[in-house]
């Protein structure tokens, strides 16, 4: 029965006496809490969707925090099978949601638990993501300097091969390689496929590349270090970033890092970590 019809037969049958109708509250609240969920840059905000047969119907835009409760139409929510969180263009020029999917759940009962793994989501949770990767600058064409310059490869048995093992990305979001150089996170450019380059060169030489993500320290050194430079002790980083992208500086998910050894040799492979579990999002939604 809905709420006008219920207060009519209140008035009806009790003489204008006033009735109990907080069960038939129009409303229902949604309570969100969210882990590690990291602060947006100005230019974007996260979004809340619950999905109601085909239609996203959006809960509201927020920065990050680890609690959010919002009143939704009670028929609504009752009928939500599922909730996703986006990240959005700040102002939005669109109602739909974007492609960038960070968490979603569908819901058992009134609760839903969120993960960046679901398939509304990233796809995937990368505890099974690896790397390899060599420090040298093959786009100086010159044996020097090799310790200033990482590639995700693997030379172990030529021919070389990809070093990276990271799953194929769902649409919104890219990779990111970077180097930790005296404390600057220095980016090495957004990619894709894990055996072709990625998508920036600004510090390598002129000399091709190989044909995976990476890139030789060398020239047009950020404010504050000096190229070339000796990376033994820097940390390697792959991130996952949004796209487009909220910061120049690295997202909060990074699946893989690794320190490169002190006196590191160039062209030996290096293994790195997997640091998926030190970023983890997640979260829950529940119907109250």
């Amino acid at each position: 029965m809905n709420y006008s019809k219920l207060l009519l037969l209140c008035l009806l049958v009790s003489g204008f006496v006033a009735c109990d109708n907080d069960d038939e509250d129009p409303d229902q609240d949604l309570v969100v809490q969210l882990s590690n969920l990291p602060t947006l840059n100005d230019g974007f905000q996260y979004e809340g969707w619950i999905i109601v047969g085909e239609s996203a119907i959006s809960t509201g835009t927020f920065d990050a925090t680890g609690n959010v409760t919002t009143s939704i139409d009670r028929t609504q929510l009752e009928d939500a099978t599922r909730y996703v969180l986006t990240i959005e263009p700040d102002p939005d020029p669109s109602a739909d949601p974007s492609s960038t999917h960070i968490l979603a759940g569908d819901f058992n009962g009134n609760v839903a638990a969120l993960t960046i793994g679901h398939s509304a989501a990233l796809e995937s949770d990368f505890t099974d993501a690896t790397g390899k990767y060599i420090m040298a600058t093959p786009t100086n064409g010159a044996d020097n300097d090799e310790n200033s310059g990482v590639w995700w490869l693997d030379n172990s048995n030529p021919p070389a091969v990809a070093g990276l093992s990271l799953p194929d990305l769902a649409d919104g979001w890219k990779y990111e390689g970077w180097a930790v150089i005296d404390g600057t996170q220095v980016s090495t450019g957004t990619f894709t496929r894990v055996d072709a380059a990625d998508e920036a060169d600004e510090f390598s030489g002129d000399t091709p590349g190989p044909a995976y993500p990476g890139e030789d320290f060398l020239v047009n050194a950020p404010d504050g270090l000096t190229f070339p430079t000796d990376l033994s002790e820097a940390n390697v980083v792959i991130s996952i970033e949004p796209d487009p992208d909220d910061s120049a500086l690295p997202f909060f998910l990074k699946p893989l890092a690794h320190q490169v050894p002190a006196n590191a040799e160039d062209h030996m492979v290096f293994d790195m970590e997997n640091n998926i579990a030190n970023t983890l999002i997640s979260g829950t939604a529940t119907k109250r």
